[in-house]
């Protein structure tokens, strides 16, 4: 197995994609720790995930919840391999109806928290590590409702850049995923029904080239990849795991 033992710290790691490259690297045989939210989905998924899980609720905008959730990891396994970036807040509003406040909140979770969340985990990275961001295809688009979520994304990729640049010297490789249209339960949350998502979701797929939206699990595939020795020679790069959107 290309990440067996690996030692990975995935944000988000509770629902989501988050939550799919958290199985993906137990399946790989890998020590997992995962920082959520929701202490609900939290407990659940740490069960799933096995006895040596380590579970940390937490807010990547809250630096103490950050300071916590590594002390926890280094006591559990004493450094890291690889550290996933996967928080995030999708809440869609129009330019005219964006408030100072959810402004300020997608910006703390996405941006300074992605910022954070790797400054943090400097001291447990071995050298030779992986950090993956998760962005997205969003940030080299302009949709509307989207303005202020997709601008933190195109912050993370510039992120991913400088960060690889201040590591190489310890041979830590930064890269980023960029997911196209995924059918995540964060469909489930939008205020509508069955049949507007339903349609809403093959509005979608029409966008996409290869005519279908993508799964969690193709998204986790690409962050084992980047993670593994297989891709010793790639860091800096955004890496589109979109089904030929914004490609073709």
């Amino acid at each position: 197995m290309p990440c067996e033992n690996t030692r990975a710290a995935i944000t988000g790691g509770n629902s989501g994609i988050g939550l799919a490259i958290a199985r993906a690297f137990r399946d790989e045989g890998g020590q997992v720790a995962i920082l959520g939210r929701d202490q609900g989905t939290l407990e659940a998924v740490a069960a799933e995930l096995g006895p040596e899980t380590v579970a940390v609720s937490g807010d990547v905008a809250r630096l103490d919840d950050l300071d916590r959730f590594f002390a926890e990891i280094e006591a559990a396994f004493g450094g890291l391999d690889v550290l996933v970036v996967a928080a995030g807040l999708y809440q869609p509003a129009s330019l005219a109806d964006t408030t100072p406040e959810l402004f300020d909140r997608t910006s703390d979770v996405n941006f300074r928290g992605s910022f954070f969340t790797v400054q943090r985990a400097l001291p447990l990275l071995r050298d030779g590590a992986s950090v993956i961001l998760i962005t997205s295809t969003i940030n080299e688009a302009g949709v509307p409702g989207l303005t202020a979520y997709a601008a933190t994304k195109a912050a993370l990729r510039s992120l991913v850049r400088g960060f690889a640049a201040e590591l190489h010297p310890r041979g830590i490789r930064v890269n980023a995923i960029s997911p196209g249209i995924i059918d995540t339960p964060i469909f489930d949350r939008l205020d509508r029904t069955d049949e507007e998502v339903r349609s809403l979701k093959e509005g979608l797929r029409s966008q996409v080239p290869v005519g279908r939206l993508g799964t969690a699990g193709e998204v986790a595939a690409a962050a084992v990849f980047l993670a593994s020795d297989r891709a010793s020679y790639i860091t800096g790069v955004e890496l589109p795991v979109s089904g030929g959107l914004g490609q073709l």
